[in-house]
């Protein structure tokens, strides 16, 4: 039974990465087109960027995933892209402000001298914002390891699928092992991301 808390440990622990990293990847590109680069930008896709981003942060991860279990079937994948839907929904709506927020003289002097939006964004506008996009992809994973050990409950796999499998037997010391596991796992991720955040910031 301790082989299968790890290895549903393992999977919990892997749906938050791999959620959060493909969150991150997706909301950055949502928010580059969802920002303003400078004052009289016209920006033409931000309101359907942005209608997007609202879209896809207002749907609760166990919605996503049980709407997603129809398509992807039970298991990690459907909770996988749940926790990515979701994620790029918040992710990208920050983005997009720390984009809009970041100091606009290197960018404005690039675009003197002729250079492209996206070329302004890569040279000028990430590396001064990429701190802050790391921290707040990292705040993210926090959040999406809970939410990975609760989305099991609706068979997207992990530790939340063996919480609901043994509290519906009433199998209450297994039910108490998987409590503490994924109470170790959360206290380790959270100890880790905020020891990564105040590196980032310091």
């Amino acid at each position: 039974f301790v082989h299968k808390v790890v290895v549903g440990a393992w999977e919990t622990l892997a749906m938050s990465v791999l959620g959060t990293a493909l969150a991150a990847l997706v909301g950055l590109a949502l928010a580059i087109p969802a920002s303003r680069l400078y004052e009289h930008d016209g920006a033409p896709l931000r309101a359907l960027t942005r209608w997007l981003l609202n879209a896809l942060r207002s749907i609760p991860e166990l919605v996503w995933a049980s709407l997603l279990l129809i398509s992807a079937g039970l298991g990690p994948f459907a909770g996988t892209l749940a926790l990515a839907f979701h994620s790029a929904g918040v992710l990208g709506r920050l983005f997009a402000e720390a984009i809009e927020n970041a100091p606009p003289g290197p960018g404005e002097a690039l675009r003197r001298l002729g250079v492209g939006r996206l070329a302004v964004v890569a040279y000028a506008t990430l590396p001064q914002v990429l701190p802050q996009l790391m921290s707040y992809t990292l705040y993210r994973w926090e959040n999406n390891i809970r939410a990975a050990a609760v989305l099991g409950v609706v068979g997207a796999g992990g530790l939340g699928q063996l919480l609901s499998f043994h509290m519906g037997l009433f199998h209450m010391n297994k039910t108490a092992t998987i409590l503490a596991a994924m109470l170790l796992m959360v206290a380790c991720v959270d100890a880790l991301s905020f020891a990564a955040r105040r590196w980032l910031t310091r």
